[in-house]
């Protein structure tokens, strides 16, 4: 018998998602499995119920939900020998379309069923994990401002953008990976365990979910034509090619923050708090089992 639990977020997708335990019990029948579902009423109660999930002997946890659910759920997961299923019914849906899970519901619950497994690397920011990015710059004020909106939806997190473009102010780092050591001044400070940040973009096309690196790129502050210009890079996924990139693969990156002993990231397009200016990134390497 399998023990399956699946987590859902009844409001992902606008509530619109058929997302049932009646219609996930068609795909997985009672003589083998054992099928568990749970319903999330609150921000990070995906974790409570797949640490429940856990302790009720679950062997795969199925995230049914839009980023920040899947984030919370395979989080729990991180180094356990339980398998861990994506049924994305978001907005950015960047790591299951990076995962090459479908977004139709049916066919992702088929993907299931297979039980195709890929161990996955999971980034690590000062403890805290992450699947798809984070960054320390331009793009954290973007999700910040995002948030605020309370719009999940492209054209909101395209005006977050423009105006954090307008009124970003950086601040000066100091970087270190690969023994090397910079001062920078960056307009963008992005490390990308994946290749897709979500709505089919990306600022680190390269990178790849189990080459056991993570990928650092940073752009320093450039005006605004220039960020234009890097825009244009960015649609047409060579971010690399832009000639004021620095740009590596690696395995750990420290980060000091000077000037500032609070401050603000955004991991895996949700931003977050921190009462330091010193981070240390690294990767934990095939740390996560993947229905994929």
């Amino acid at each position: 018998m399998i023990h399956i639990h699946f987590i859902v977020n009844p409001i992902s997708g606008k509530g619109k998602h058929n997302i049932t335990e009646e219609h996930i019990r068609t795909f997985f029948p009672s003589e083998k499995y054992n099928v568990v579902v749970h319903l999330t009423t609150h921000k990070k109660h995906a974790i409570e119920l797949t640490k429940l999930a856990l302790t009720q002997g679950a062997s795969i946890v199925v995230a049914c939900g839009g980023d920040g659910t899947i984030h919370e759920v395979a989080t729990e997961l991180v180094h356990k020998d339980v398998l861990f299923g994506v049924v994305p019914v978001g907005s950015g849906n960047g790591l299951a379309s990076n995962l090459s899970i479908p977004k139709d519901i049916d066919k992702a619950l088929e993907v299931i069923q297979r039980q195709s497994v890929v161990a996955m690397d999971v980034g690590v920011l000062n403890g805290e994990y992450f699947f798809s990015n984070m960054g320390f710059g331009i793009d954290a004020t973007i999700i910040e401002q995002y948030e605020k909106s309370g719009k999940r939806k492209l054209g909101a997190y395209i005006r977050a953008a423009l105006n954090s473009a307008q009124h970003y102010q950086a601040k000066q780092m100091r970087v270190t990976y690969n023994g090397v050591t910079k001062e920078v001044n960056p307009l963008l400070l992005f490390i990308s365990n994946s290749n897709e940040m979500g709505y089919n973009m990306s600022l680190t096309p390269q990178a790849s979910l189990t080459d056991g690196l993570l990928d650092y790129l940073m752009v320093p502050k450039i005006g605004i034509l220039k960020q234009l210009t890097f825009g244009l890079y960015v649609l047409l996924k060579k971010t690399e090619k832009f000639r004021r990139t620095d740009y590596v693969q690696t395995t750990k990156i420290e980060v000091e923050i000077k000037h500032s002993p609070k401050n603000g990231a955004q991991i895996d397009g949700e931003y977050y708090e921190f009462d330091t200016n010193h981070f240390v990134i690294e990767v934990a390497q095939k740390s996560l089992k993947v229905i994929c």
